[in-house]
């Protein structure tokens, strides 16, 4: 009996990861084992990335809302603490986007705020 060998599926597993370190430099992008090593770690730094994102975005928006806040004699924490006090339910990006791009609305939830 001939042996029996999965060529066609080995084959495709083999290009799906060359085509995906397609860019890559030297032998990372033809090399299968250097390649499979290289497609490895770069999902691993994509996966990690996505977290990072979501970290780096808040902190851009509470330095906003905090340079936003400041120039009204108030600091961040405070303001933040009154937010929720007065009742007032908006998020971060929301106040970023106001303290950036509408300074008077922003000005009117902070005269709110401070009531």
């Amino acid at each position: 009996m001939p042996r029996s060998v999965n060529a066609v599926a080995a084959k495709a597993r083999r290009k799906k990861v060359i085509d995906a370190a397609k860019g890559y430099f030297g032998r990372r992008k033809n090399v299968h084992t250097v390649a499979k090593n290289a497609v490895e770690k770069a999902m691993q730094y994509a996966y990690i990335g996505r977290k990072q994102k979501k970290r780096n975005f808040r902190s851009l928006w509470i330095t906003r809302i905090n340079a936003g806040v400041r120039e009204h004699g108030m600091s961040y924490s405070t303001f933040m603490g009154a937010m929720s006090k007065s009742g007032i339910v908006l998020n971060r990006k929301v106040l970023a986007d106001l303290a950036m791009n509408h300074p008077e609305a922003f000005k009117k939830v902070i005269e709110i705020v401070k009531k």
